[in-house]
């Protein structure tokens, strides 16, 4: 009974089906029919023009997207515990070739515009110090927290005050425009460049990057291919993010996930360390109980001394869901 994370769930049968049908000669690279039927199906999805280019990972779609905003020599500012700055092994400083990370502090690991001010405040306008050229968020945050309309409007305006562009780190989008029940340009509004996450919600291997900039996505399309992620046969990670769009699967996938997360939340009581918001639990537990929990059949991650954290998917179990609750109300 896996809580690890939404990634090591199943892919959903209709992405399954998406690629065997694409499993005909097409031109290759970007070029075939799937692949250039991207940008008009996210375009009505958030009711603005857009360019989409497929990657294969959430790294490589908010690196290129970095690397097309920030050169070498400038900085991204994000959260301490954001993903780009814990978990992606430097890779932000890889593709850009050197930009720094610049780290602000926010509950939930979320920033706000006084933090984006707090930071742009501490950095001379000279030739010593790394000038910023971005800003970073994650929707949903490294600890399922979302933010809303209200908060990413004016988080955007705090970037665009300071003349920054703004990437949305979207790897959880879909839970958090599910939670939120927004449009989904709402939950992205001012956004430069959004990753669209596919992986965690039922893909296979592709994750949409999405530029509402033109110009970026021009240059993203050469860095792409620099870094090795213009597939040949591209089709089939265009197959599953249409497949995924079309129909509302990305939220129908997105709204079963939080609900399992929601049912785990109402049998955690005070433990709860974070509001659950999207698709992740985060909970104070003992070494001793979190191996209680284990010895039941359950598996997940540690998340410190005295916490873990349990991750559900779009096709987490309800028998499980319901047990590993019941498990938790008995500790």
């Amino acid at each position: 009974m896996q809580f690890l994370s939404d990634n090591a769930a199943a892919v959903h049968p209709k992405l399954w089906e998406a690629m065997r049908a694409a499993d005909a000669p097409q031109p290759p690279y970007d070029n075939d029919g799937l692949s250039l039927a991207l940008d008009a199906v996210f375009a009505d999805l958030f009711g603005r023009p857009c360019t989409v280019l497929w990657v294969a990972t959430g790294t490589a779609a908010n690196s290129l997207a970095l690397a097309s905003m920030v050169p070498p020599h400038g900085g991204v500012i994000c959260h301490r515990e954001a993903h780009i700055e814990t978990d992606e092994c430097g890779a932000p400083g890889f593709y850009t070739h050197g930009a720094k990370l610049l780290l602000a502090d926010g509950e939930g690991a979320k920033l706000s515009p006084a933090a984006i001010d707090a930071v742009m405040a501490g950095i001379r306008k000279d030739v010593h110090q790394v000038q910023p050229q971005a800003v970073s968020v994650t929707q949903a945050s490294e600890y399922g927290r979302c933010y809303s309309p209200a908060e990413m409007a004016s988080v955007a305006a705090a970037a665009h005050a300071h003349g920054l562009a703004l990437l949305v780190d979207g790897a959880r989008f879909a839970n958090a425009v599910a939670f939120l029940g927004c449009e989904p340009w709402q939950a992205c509004e001012g956004a430069a460049a959004l990753s669209f996450g596919c992986v965690k919600n039922g893909g296979m291997s592709a994750e949409a990057l999405i530029f509402f900039d033109e110009g970026l996505a021009d240059l993203a399309r050469l860095r792409r291919k620099r870094a090795g992620h213009l597939q040949s046969k591209g089709r089939f990670l265009a197959a599953q993010l249409l497949a995924m769009a079309e129909d509302g699967l990305w939220l129908e996938n997105a709204r079963a996930a939080n609900a399992a997360a929601a049912e785990l939340a109402g049998a955690a009581a005070d433990r709860l360390l974070h509001p659950v918001e999207a698709n992740e639990v985060f909970l104070k537990l003992s070494s001793a109980e979190r191996e209680a929990l284990r010895g039941q059949g359950f598996s997940f991650y540690d998340w410190g001394p005295d916490a873990a954290r349990l991750v559900t998917a779009w096709n987490s179990d309800p028998a499980h869901v319901a047990k590993l609750a019941s498990a938790i109300r008995q500790l």
